[in-house]
């Protein structure tokens, strides 16, 4: 075997690198890879008050920017700047059609705070008092769900349903509340309902005079909730 045959037989011998230049050789390809494929990070939405409510919420009869949910808007700009609200209320809906919503809604708005005012219209079509509380008990808990706080609105049927209905109906808000941990409004219309002159001609929904009033009322429950 002649010195070129030896020689070809020899393991390949990779040139000696100091271990230091090694680490920064691998860091700067790190870095190069970084920066060629650059982090595709969602901004976060910025803090929102979600609002699920029906006609009295929705301010029916009334232009929109009239209605407590646009001047909660204009408060909230002046007492939280950033925040934003979004109203998802709807005329006529129930407890049924906001349950239904309710997760579509959440996941795509991903709220940090939920203000739900639903079940006027289950109880003025009398509807079993269960099913109500069955459909704000899933509401709630798809806003809790995506890391919101809840505001959970009550209402009052009039005394000609029945005390059982009625109370029945009442108290569905506050056991909920207390299930679930939420904050609790009591009653919406609580600042006006024994005067006949807060009301639109139909008996039911407020006038535009008073909606700063239901405003007021319904801030002293959610600013709490926005710190």
């Amino acid at each position: 075997m002649n010195s070129r045959d030896r020689a070809s037989r020899r393991p390949l011998q990779w040139p000696k690198v100091p271990v230091a230049a090694l680490w920064l050789l691998l860091l700067a390809l790190g870095n190069v890879a970084w920066a060629a494929t650059p982090a595709k990070i969602a901004p976060l939405p910025p803090p929102t008050v979600l609002v699920f409510g029906d006609s009295l919420s929705a301010a029916y009869g009334l232009d929109a920017a009239q209605g407590w949910v646009a001047l909660l808007e204009q408060r909230m700009a002046q007492a939280r700047p950033g925040w934003r609200v979004i109203n998802a209320s709807i005329s006529g809906e129930t407890s049924a059609g906001g349950s239904a919503r309710v997760v579509r809604e959440v996941a795509r708005v991903r709220p940090t705070v939920v203000v739900i005012a639903l079940g006027a219209n289950d109880g003025l079509r009398g509807l079993p008092p269960r099913e109500t509380r069955r459909n704000l008990a899933r509401m709630i808990g798809a806003a809790q769900g995506v890391g919101a706080k809840v505001l959970l609105v009550g209402m009052r049927m009039p005394p000609n349903y029945g005390a059982e209905y009625t109370q029945a109906f009442e108290r569905n808000y506050r056991e909920l509340s207390q299930l679930f941990d939420t904050a609790l409004l009591p009653f919406l219309l609580e600042p006006i309902a024994r005067d006949r002159a807060a009301f639109q001609a139909d008996n039911l929904h407020p006038v535009a005079a008073v909606q700063p009033a239901l405003r007021d009322h319904v801030w002293k429950a959610l600013e709490p909730l926005l710190k």
